[in-house]
């Protein structure tokens, strides 16, 4: 391996020169181990979920090309390429095209989410001979996280005709409670990625992205590097992510507020959500979806809510309270519809960009919230089962429903 040869060399030549003359290698800072995120992958339902869906080539072949790379520019290539390559196989796979892999069912989010963590753990530990920096590393992880959840691939035909529908989801996250989780809002945008809806109105065109459930990425601006570009150009946009079981539900209000529990790197953050330009920054954001057609529609089995409570704190208090009807003047967030988590933050930065755009009396978005992804009853070691499958495959196929109906009624 390339790392067992560049610690031997650099341990012979500073032998031979008394520690005096640095090679590339050792002036590059060296590896960081692994994260608390990649550390899982070495558990037992991780690996399973990858051999049972031929994810489990993804990683190495990324390793093989790190592996042949003689250059940092040779390095990007090899990361962007691999990345798009994970991307589009996991969007070809949900979508029935191609290979299954495996008989883990197509509609499964997880493949591509554990695949990316082992490439994501190769690149982060990885000696190259020709030596690494702290920056060039960070940007190969950047580079290999963008091209693998979709973000810089996201694109519509030329010309009119047809709507413009953007889309976000999330990766698996509570994984210390359980190992096998499965994040439908990730499922729903692999399986629709690319597709078009026939609306009353015509075609429209869905494109969706990934984001990662970690907060650090989200103070460095994921949500607003992907999305700036194109929001100006799209007919409706939502973000999607898990949240309560046995429903749906339309998030009315979004809140200012990060409440603390752990991500997927185990951090948790209890701050106020850091966007640019503080001073002008709202406490509170509103949906522009069209949440009263979306919950008088029949668009699958499970009810859908428009939630419109929040926790504040009143002007001139010291208490969080509960709101069920939305914020008051002048009150300061503690929670928005949807919480205090990242959905809420993903649902606040993406509107508060609408806003800042000065989109907000004409482009429809907001955020849905999809029940829990559960298993069937009894089910504690499996990695699936039949009713897991149903109510993930009916969760995707609800989501495509509240997407007719929105482009239909905005």
């Amino acid at each position: 391996m390339n790392s067992l040869r560049v610690r031997l060399g650099v341990l012979g030549l500073a032998l031979l020169t008394g520690f005096t003359t640095p090679t590339a290698a050792s002036a590059a800072q060296a590896a960081p181990s692994p994260t608390v995120e990649e550390q899982r992958l070495g558990r037992a339902a991780p690996q399973e979920i990858l051999r049972r869906s031929g994810f489990d080539t993804a990683a190495p072949r990324l390793a093989r090309a790190l592996e042949g790379a003689r250059s940092y520019g040779e390095a990007r290539r090899a990361v962007s390429r691999e990345g798009a390559r994970l991307w589009q196989r996991a969007v070809d796979r949900a979508q029935g095209r191609g290979p299954d892999g495996g008989d883990l069912s197509r509609d499964d989010d997880r493949p591509l989410y554990w695949a990316r963590l082992g490439m994501t753990r190769d690149v982060r530990t990885w000696e190259p001979e020709f030596g690494l920096t702290d920056g060039q590393r960070a940007a190969l992880l950047d580079e290999l996280e963008r091209t693998s959840r979709g973000q810089d691939a996201i694109r519509y035909p030329h010309g009119k005709g047809m709507k413009r529908i953007l889309l976000t989801g999330f990766d698996p996250f509570t994984l210390d409670r359980d190992i096998r989780i499965s994040n439908p809002s990730g499922a729903t945008a692999l399986a629709l990625d690319g597709t078009v809806i026939e609306t009353a109105d015509g075609p429209a065109r869905v494109e969706t992205a990934v984001f990662p459930v970690r907060w650090q990425d989200f103070t460095d601006g994921t949500v607003e590097r992907t999305l700036r570009p194109h929001l100006p150009k799209v007919d409706l946009f939502t973000t999607v992510s898990q949240g309560r079981v046995g429903r749906f539900d339309i998030e009315r209000t979004n809140g200012a507020w990060r409440g603390g529990f752990g991500d997927n790197d185990t951090v948790g953050r209890t701050e106020t959500v850091p966007v640019s330009d503080p001073a002008s920054q709202p406490q509170w954001t509103t949906t522009t979806l069209p949440y009263a057609a979306i919950t008088a529609a029949q668009t699958g089995r499970f009810p859908v809510y428009d939630n419109t409570s929040v926790t504040e704190i009143p002007a001139g208090g010291t208490e969080s309270v509960v709101r069920p009807d939305g914020p008051t003047p002048g009150s300061t967030a503690r929670a928005g519809g949807g919480g205090d988590y990242l959905s809420n933050e993903i649902a606040y930065r993406a509107t508060l960009l609408r806003d800042r755009l000065g989109l907000h009396g004409t482009l429809p978005g907001g955020h849905v919230h999809t029940p829990v992804l559960q298993f069937a009853a009894g089910n504690t070691t499996e990695v699936t089962d039949p009713e897991f499958v149903r109510n993930r495959l009916d969760i995707i196929a609800q989501v495509r429903a509240i997407l007719k109906v929105a482009a239909e009624t905005s």
